[in-house]
């Protein structure tokens, strides 16, 4: 595999961490690719974390600031990235998924801007990955996506649209201008309704708490409507809710 995927992404090379389940999965139980942010001030740091034997945390690729790929953990292999977390039916994400890690603060240390080499490196493995093991689209996420109380990784610098362009991912295909024209307009939503069309995309959606709640607008926000994120529906956030549910069946 390692010849494979240099022949797939430049410079690659290997620093594997101990954080992992010994047992090889099948390759047809991995179903969904992770992206975090590492929310580290810089590499030495966060690859220090990752490979840690206390930490009990890894993933199973780390793209860095120059945009090189690192290897942490073989794909067969189980790695401890998602933690907690949910998407569709499936629980405890880590058994079922790819976890990748890009080089940023992150927003407690001065979230920046993936660089284009990143962002390069990301399309390269993630094609790669989505083509080798069959991942759909709509199985393609952040760590934000499938623990929304508890993350905001990748967060709003994140390309989603532009990924969606290169085939990896989702985004909704409305107007634009129209759009914008629904942005702040909050009379009226039923948020039952909102959450139905959460749920049908694929987000945990069973909270009841007003605080819960405003965190996984804010995490739909970040996703798909990174221009104004304050955890308030407006008609533009459930408009595209509703055209994602559609296209998501």
């Amino acid at each position: 595999m390692f010849e494979i995927m240099q022949k797939n992404v430049e410079k690659m090379t290997i620093n594997y961490s101990p954080n992992f389940h010994p047992k090889k999965r099948d390759k047809k139980k991995i179903k969904h690719l992770v992206f975090h942010y590492t929310g580290m001030r810089n590499d030495r740091l966060a690859i220090k974390k990752l490979t840690s034997l206390n930490s009990n945390v890894s993933c199973h690729y780390y793209i860095t600031k120059t945009g090189n790929l690192i290897q942490m953990v073989p794909d067969l292999y189980i790695s401890w990235h998602a933690g907690k977390s949910n998407w569709g039916r499936q629980k405890s994400l880590n058994y079922s998924s790819i976890g990748i890690e890009i080089s940023n603060p992150g927003h407690q240390h001065g979230y920046k801007k993936f660089n284009d080499n990143q962002i390069n490196c990301l399309i390269k493995i993630s094609k790669f990955l989505i083509n080798k093991y069959k991942i759909q689209k709509k199985n393609i996420l952040g760590h934000s996506d499938i623990a929304p109380q508890r993350k905001k990784d990748p967060g709003e610098k994140f390309p989603w649209k532009f990924l969606y362009k290169k085939k990896i991912g989702i985004w909704h295909d409305l107007n634009l201008k129209n759009l914008e024209l629904l942005r702040g307009q909050i009379i009226k939503l039923n948020i039952s309704k909102f959450f139905y069309y959460l749920k049908g995309i694929g987000y945990k959606t069973d909270y009841s708490n007003e605080n819960e709640q405003k965190k996984i607008i804010k995490t739909f926000q970040m996703r798909f409507r990174p221009e104004l994120i304050d955890g308030k529906l407006d008609k533009e956030c459930f408009k595209i809710a509703k055209s994602l549910k559609i296209l998501n069946k």
